[in-house]
């Protein structure tokens, strides 16, 4: 086996150096810093639908986020008297903003999530309003 030249060698080191630093970058106290986004949605449902949107959530709509490059985060019900009957509230994350631009044309568009939609509002639309905030964490958040 022959010997590699040394520019080889020295741009392969250089390439994977400039990919590590770009993917695990850090600030001065030494945390990486990340491109990662969170997407804050709030959904409100019609009166007596929330269960429809929770089943539909459940049994189809994690997966096909995941399927699409989301990942899922956390789901809550709020605990307020008037909140509780109709609003569901969840986080997930994106690559970047970029990347949830992608994955929610994506899944809008996937039959098996059309097909799940479908079904799910046979007996009558679910959602009124869905609210979007992105988010990315401070320099002092918990990780």
């Amino acid at each position: 086996m022959r010997p590699k030249p040394i520019a080889l060698i020295l741009a392969t080191s250089i390439i994977a150096g400039a990919a590590a630093f770009g993917a695990g970058r850090t600030t001065a106290e030494d945390k990486p810093v990340s491109t990662r986004v969170y997407e804050l949605r709030t959904y409100t449902t019609l009166p007596g639908r929330l269960p429809a949107l929770n089943k539909r959530f459940a049994d189809h709509t994690m997966k096909l986020f995941e399927k699409h490059g989301m990942k899922n985060e956390m789901y809550w019900i709020p605990t307020d008297e008037k909140l509780r009957e109709n609003t569901l509230i969840y986080v997930v994350s994106h690559a970047s903003v970029d990347a949830a631009k992608k994955s929610w044309d994506a899944f809008r568009t996937d039959p098996d999530w059309i097909k799940a939609r479908d079904a799910s509002e046979a007996d009558g639309k679910i959602i009124v309003k869905v609210e979007s905030v992105y988010m990315t964490p401070t320099e002092y958040s918990p990780k």
